[in-house]
């Protein structure tokens, strides 16, 4: 890859970065109910970083769980936001190698339903370790993690790939970086 290319690159990796903490620190579309919270549109950030290539993905990831770490946010969101990098991850490679999943109706959906499970077993996963150990009855468990943060998880993800693919995909076609996928 060229230097200019790298260049570019970096420069998306930061923009995204910011717009990733920007997002979840200034938003007015915030529903929390504890352990969750919901921010419309703070994973764009990272699914348009995932449509341009895993660096960048594992970049722009790292430095919005900085960002919610910086910004004093409570632990149990910096270790959810950390446990992102595993879906953002898996969707980047595989774009990478696969591209047309972005393209093809038939493998777009399952594609992003598939990040969507990923992405929300990792907050849950991150969730029972605070809640693990007696602190949370069986009822309060299904509702809570099960059906709170697992299937609100899964819901919020998919809105934000298909709003960052409405955003990507007029950009893509006029930005120089070479990018893992074209919509």
């Amino acid at each position: 890859m060229r230097n200019d290319q790298k260049l570019q690159k970096m420069c998306a990796a930061a923009l995204l970065c910011a717009v990733g903490i920007l997002i979840p620190t200034i938003s007015p579309f915030k529903i929390t109910l504890e352990p969750m919270s919901f921010t419309l549109g703070s994973h764009i950030a990272l699914f348009i970083a995932m449509f341009i290539s895993p660096g960048v993905a594992l970049t722009v990831t790292i430095g919005t769980t900085l960002g919610f770490f910086l910004g004093g946010f409570p632990l149990i969101v910096v270790l959810r936001a950390a446990s992102q990098v595993v879906f953002v991850m898996l969707g980047a490679y595989m774009l990478a190698r696969r591209p047309e999943l972005l393209t093809n109706t038939k493998k777009c959906i399952p594609f992003g339903l598939m990040l969507g499970v990923v992405h929300a077993l990792g907050e849950m996963l991150v969730c029972c370790f605070f809640y693990f150990g007696g602190s949370m009855a069986g009822a309060d468990f299904v509702r809570t993690i099960l059906l709170l943060v697992g299937v609100g998880t899964l819901v919020h993800s998919l809105v934000d790939m298909v709003f960052a693919m409405l955003i990507y995909k007029p950009v893509c076609h006029v930005i120089r970086i070479p990018v893992s996928a074209k919509l």
